[in-house]
Parts: C-alpha cells; sequence; structure tokens
C-alpha cells in the first residue's frame, strides 16, 4: 500500500516538474563562435609572452573556459554580445590598452567579424597594419596609436563604412593617405600624428562629419587642401606645407588651428582672424610676412591665443588687437615689427592681456606707463631696440645693440 502511494506521489511530482520545465523560457547561455575563440588563440599567440605580465588582460585569457561566458576576472579586455537565441556569443570589443605588449597584430583578427571596437593603444606592435582588417566591417572605433606599426594603411580601410574614430598617431607609418578614406562618411575624428606620411593631402571634403583632423609631425607638403565644413580642431603642425592660408577661411566651425612650423608665405589675413570660433590659433614658424587685422568694434571672435611667432612679420604693431575682447595671449615674437608700442596696449595689459610676447624684433621708443605696473603680465620685451627700464621684468634680457638699431627710430 505504502509503496503505490509513494509511486503515485513520485510519479505527480515528475509530471508536475516536467510540465514546468516544457511551459519555462529557455535560457540557454551560447558558447562563443569557434571562429572567435581561434582569433582570440591567434592575438595571444602572436604575442611575445615575456611581455605578458602576471596583471596584464592577456594574462586573464585562459581557454579551458569559454570566452563569452567566462566571469569575474577571466578574459579581461573583451566584450560579447549574448544572443537570446541559442546562437553561439560573439566578441564585439577587444580592449588591450596600455599593456605594453610586444608583437604582431595576426591577420586572424579580420575573423572576428562582429567587432565594433579595437583599442591596441599604447603597446609595442611592430609590422603591418593587416589587410584583413577590412573585414570588420561593424568596426566604429580603431585605435592602435602609440605603437611600432610601419607600412602603409591599407586601401581596404575604406570598406570599413561605420568607422567614426581612427587614431593610427604615434607609429613608423608611411606612405600616402589613401585617397579612397573620404567614402569614410561617418568618421568624425581622424588621427594620423607623429609618422613618417608624405606627399599631398587628397581633398578630404568627403569627410563631411569630420570634427577632428590631426595631421602634425608628418612630412606632408604642398598648399593645403581642400577640407570639410564640419571641422573644429585643425593640427598641421610640423609638415612641409607651403602656399597660402587663404583657403581655411571657409571653416565656420574652427575651434582650434595650429599650422606651426611649416613654410607657408604671405599674410596672416582677416579672413583667418575673422573666423569667429577659432579660440586658439598658431601660425608660428612660417614665412608669413603680414598681419592683417581689422578693427572689431562690435563682437568679435572668440579668439584667446594667438601664436605668430618665428615668422617674418614686419611693419608696425597692430593696433586693432585690442579689439579681440577675448584675447588673453599674444606671442609677436621673432618677427621684424618696428615702431613703438601702441598706448592702446596699456590699458590690456592691465585688464585682460595675460601673456604678451613681443621680444627679438625692433621695436623703439618708450613703454606704455602702465607697462611698469603690469604685475600679473607674463611675456618679454627683450631684444628690441625699446627703452626699456631695467626695474621692468619684461624688459629682462637687454636690448639690441645700438648698431642693430641704426635707422629703427625714424620708422
Amino acid at each position: 500500500m505504502d509503496k503505490r502511494i509513494h509511486s503515485k506521489i513520485f510519479f505527480s511530482l515528475f509530471s508536475i516538474i516536467t510540465i514546468i520545465l516544457c511551459i519555462m523560457p529557455s535560457h540557454i547561455h551560447s558558447s562563443t563562435l569557434e571562429v572567435d575563440t581561434l582569433a582570440l588563440r591567434e592575438i595571444k599567440r602572436a604575442i611575445d609572452p615575456n611581455s605578458v605580465t602576471p596583471s596584464s588582460y592577456l594574462n586573464s585569457w585562459d581557454f579551458t573556459v569559454d570566452p563569452c561566458e567566462s566571469t569575474g576576472s577571466q578574459f579581461l579586455g573583451i566584450l560579447c554580445n549574448m544572443p537570446l537565441d541559442e546562437s553561439p556569443s560573439r566578441v564585439t570589443a577587444l580592449d588591450l590598452n596600455g599593456m605594453g605588449y610586444e608583437g604582431f597584430l595576426t591577420p586572424a583578427i579580420g575573423n572576428l567579424t562582429e567587432l565594433t571596437v579595437l583599442n591596441l593603444n599604447h603597446n609595442k606592435f611592430r609590422g603591418p597594419i593587416p589587410e584583413t582588417i577590412a573585414k570588420l566591417r561593424k568596426l566604429t572605433r580603431l585605435t592602435i596609436s602609440q605603437n611600432f606599426f610601419t607600412g602603409a594603411i591599407p586601401q581596404e580601410i575604406s570598406e570599413l563604412k561605420k568607422l567614426e574614430y581612427l587614431d593610427v598617431s604615434g607609429n613608423r607609418l608611411s606612405g600616402l593617405i589613401p585617397t579612397d578614406i573620404t567614402g569614410l562618411r561617418s568618421l568624425t575624428y581622424l588621427g594620423l600624428s607623429n609618422n613618417g606620411f608624405a606627399g599631398r593631402i587628397p581633398n578630404l571634403t568627403g569627410l563631411w562629419q569630420l570634427n577632428t583632423l590631426d595631421l602634425s609631425v608628418n612630412q606632408f607638403y604642398g598648399d593645403l587642401p581642400n577640407l570639410p565644413l564640419s571641422l573644429r580642431n585643425m593640427y598641421f603642425h610640423h609638415n612641409i606645407l607651403s602656399g597660402h592660408i587663404t583657403p581655411l577661411k571657409g571653416l565656420i566651425h574652427l575651434k582650434w588651428l595650429d599650422v606651426s612650423d611649416n613654410r607657408l608665405s604671405g599674410a596672416i589675413n582677416r579672413d583667418i582672424l575673422s573666423l569667429r570660433g577659432v579660440v586658439h590659433l598658431n601660425v608660428s614658424f612660417n614665412r608669413f610676412t603680414t598681419l592683417d587685422v581689422i578693427n572689431y568694434s562690435v563682437q568679435g571672435p572668440r579668439l584667446q591665443v594667438l601664436d605668430a611667432q618665428g615668422n617674418h612679420l614686419r611693419g608696425h604693431l597692430p593696433v586693432n588687437l585690442v579689439t579681440f575682447t577675448n584675447l588673453t595671449s599674444i606671442n609677436l615674437s621673432n618677427n621684424q615689427f618696428s615702431g613703438v608700442i601702441p598706448k592702446e596696449y596699456g590699458t590690456k595689459v592691465q585688464t585682460s592681456w595675460k601673456r604678451l610676447y613681443l621680444d627679438h624684433n625692433f621695436l623703439t621708443g618708450n613703454l606704455p606707463s602702465e607697462f611698469t605696473h603690469a604685475t600679473n603680465l607674463r611675456g618679454s620685451l627683450a631684444n628690441n631696440c625699446l627703452k626699456c627700464p631695467s626695474n621692468v621684468l619684461l624688459c629682462h634680457g637687454g636690448q639690441r645693440a645700438a648698431t642693430e638699431c641704426v635707422g629703427q627710430h625714424n620708422q
């Protein structure tokens, strides 16, 4: 009797559990797609194990467990999607930033076709950028700066249509900018600085969403190119660019403009100084001869910093600089300015101007009286032809010899 009761109870419980399991939504943890797991193995294998420290992400890659199902301190540096169905998980982000890894980037990276983010900054990767990177069609962010990559940017990179952020700065890359790069219409940041790129800069107007363009410290030459109107930050310093600066006058959204240390010539004209959004303008160490500043009696540009040192600027100091209401820092040193310092500068050094460098010119005459009391002003008036009192801090460094100033007092 007891056996029959127990059997009925067991059968009833078994039936209930079976029914519950049938009606419950299945929640299955999908394992990582095998191709992705193999790609991660190849990435680790291509890196010198001596550069993998105990605390680094790669040291946590233990392939006895599934990469996308790992928890805690395993498989650091990767993110995966978690499908609701029974399809396998895919690696969507790979971040090995700042670990100091030495080795190569394996072509197997191209098999992680669901990647949206690849960050390898601040390591010691060497060799070429694999052409297979073009298979990562969902990539939105590619950053491999501060490594030792060599060779050219693969032409195939133009196939990454979803790319928004591309930074390959601080490597040993060379060659030309791929002309097809303008096909990356989603790009907002392009950083190619501190490499060995050369040649003319192509027409980049096709990158119509680009906010920041950094081509500094390379060997680009020729005239300034046509650039997208969306640009806000432009860094072209330390190249071999020549011609005039006028092509930039249409970049109405610019905030930061640095074309220093090139071979640009002619005038720093009013069209550039009139760009209302620019707060920092660096045109230093070029071959400009004229600084064309107009009067902004009405609300003018937002310019805060003007650096035009190391050019061939001549004539009198521009009085109209005092009409730039936001200007706080001016460097016009190492030019060929002559004549007296405008008396209007006196008011500014006691109010809004915080830095004023006029040294190494051919300025003459007495200082505006306010200069002797400008205790919060940093700068220099040294190496001119001024009557500069030794007790004025800005005068420290002395003036030019009288023989260098012959004829200057009559200008």
